[in-house]
């Protein structure tokens, strides 16, 4: 019998759009850091050279992976023509202005940090020796780095480029918006580096210092052992991802958010801008109790609910993990779809803040009046509202690319954690929604 063309189209499976990364490179990075914190363990090295060679012994497997496997390197969206080399003679006025942008660049983040008293106090203090340590090197490094990347570029002429050529007064037409582009991304990465390289040695050295015999006398020092685990596991991918944003792996950033309601809403996460930490004006703590405390007396309910945090903060680590060599806040790196990014857009949002609510109880209050319980709860609520609000704003930015309103459309009609959360129907299957559920 005759069946038309629309019947057989309505036939097909509504696929979801495929990942810029595939599985096999988290896996790879998890190898790898799982072999390094196995030695690191047995030898008790929990200094911050250890915590270092964790996150090297992560990129190195992800980058291998990335070039020999998926090999990322001959993605169109890397810009690179492999197969038409140019001259250096060609390029070399191109490489000579683009190197004149990057050290402007450098040298104004550099100057950010030694002005910022804040950058040489506490873990930040760490972070600054590890680029004093690496800045004569990545020098050097940028150098031919700069002239070999350029002769296969097809448009090398980019915002680094135009950055150099508005410094050295050329005479040529200059793209403002390109240039702007060039300082967010670096700003995102200058901000969020050195705020990962502080928090590197910390939790790796508390994961390696537990001992083995406490881990395993009840659910309490088990679930907090396993959760600090999850951590070292989020931190060494994130700082990965920070460290080798590149062309070469495809990693580079395409965009960062031109939002400054994007950017408001992610810096007061941070310090030294965070309004959640100690005594700020999101801190729900006071009167509160954490999960430990309240249910001391019931250890059934400690083991239910220390396991659901340990899978919570896996959920965490698994989002991170899923990014491979491309984790970073406020850019555009490639649209991710696999993982736990095929049931949320927003895996890593939603259970932070479940792990906050169910650890916390804040409905429940240690002090005198139930006027403080109120009064966490409904501050962790604003905390909560505040990551609804990342999340929007991460959406407006990526919304731009039709990969991502073709993944979004996909998440409101298939997606399974955002359609509970979603405030419509699930549309047709030909339309694709921008801006979903903030889940």
């Amino acid at each position: 019998m005759y069946q038309p063309n629309s019947l057989s189209l309505q036939a097909e499976p509504d696929r979801r759009p495929p990942s810029a990364v595939s599985s096999g490179v988290g896996l790879a990075g998890l190898a790898g850091l799982f072999a390094w914190v196995a030695v690191a363990w047995h030898y008790g090295m929990d200094g911050p050279y250890a915590a270092l060679t964790n996150v090297v012994a992560c990129a190195l497997p992800m980058v291998l992976w990335s070039l020999l496997v998926d090999k990322v390197h001959r993605n169109p969206s890397t810009g690179i023509d492999w197969n038409n080399v140019r001259p250096w003679r060609e390029t070399v006025e191109i490489s000579l202005t683009k190197l004149a942008g990057l050290w402007i660049t450098w040298a104004g983040i550099a100057g950010i940090y030694a002005t910022g008293r804040f950058y040489w106090e506490g873990g930040f203090a760490f972070s600054m020796w590890v680029f004093g340590a690496a800045a004569v090197p990545l020098f050097v490094l940028s150098i031919p780095y700069m002239l070999w990347i350029d002769r296969r570029l097809v448009e090398p002429k980019d915002g680094c480029w135009a950055l150099g050529a508005w410094a050295m007064h050329l005479d040529e037409p200059i793209d403002a918006q390109a240039i702007w582009n060039h300082l967010r991304g670096w700003a995102v990465k200058a901000f969020f580096l050195a705020f990962m390289l502080a928090i590197v040695p910390p939790g790796f050295g508390e994961f390696i210092r537990t001992q083995r015999s406490a881990v395993l006398t009840g659910p309490v020092p088990l679930a907090n052992w396993l959760i600090t685990f999850m951590f070292v596991i989020d931190v060494a991918f994130a700082t990965a991802g920070y460290i080798l944003a590149m062309r070469p792996l495809d990693t580079h950033i395409r965009s960062a958010t031109p939002y400054a309601a994007g950017w408001s809403a992610a810096l007061i996460c941070y310090p030294p801008f965070i309004l959640m930490a100690n005594g700020g004006p999101l801190d729900y703590h006071p009167g509160t109790a954490d999960w430990t405390y309240w249910l001391a007396d019931y250890p059934v309910l400690l083991w239910i609910v220390g396991a659901v945090l340990v899978g919570l903060t896996a959920i965490y680590a698994w989002a991170t993990m899923a990014f491979g060599l491309r984790f970073s806040n406020l850019t555009h790196r490639g649209i991710l779809t696999h993982g736990p990014y095929a049931f949320s857009r927003h895996p890593a949002y939603l259970s932070k803040n479940l792990f906050w609510w169910i650890s916390t109880i804040p409905v429940l209050t240690t002090a005198d009046s139930w006027t403080s319980a109120a009064r966490s709860t409904a501050i962790l609520a604003v905390v909560s509202g505040v990551y609804y609000w990342r999340a929007k704003t991460e959406e407006w930015h990526l919304g731009a690319d039709p990969v991502y309103r073709a993944y979004s459309g996909w998440m409101v009609r298939r997606g399974l954690v955002t359609r509970l959360f979603s405030s419509s129907p699930p549309r047709g299957e030909g339309d694709h929604a921008q801006h979903g559920g903030g889940a």
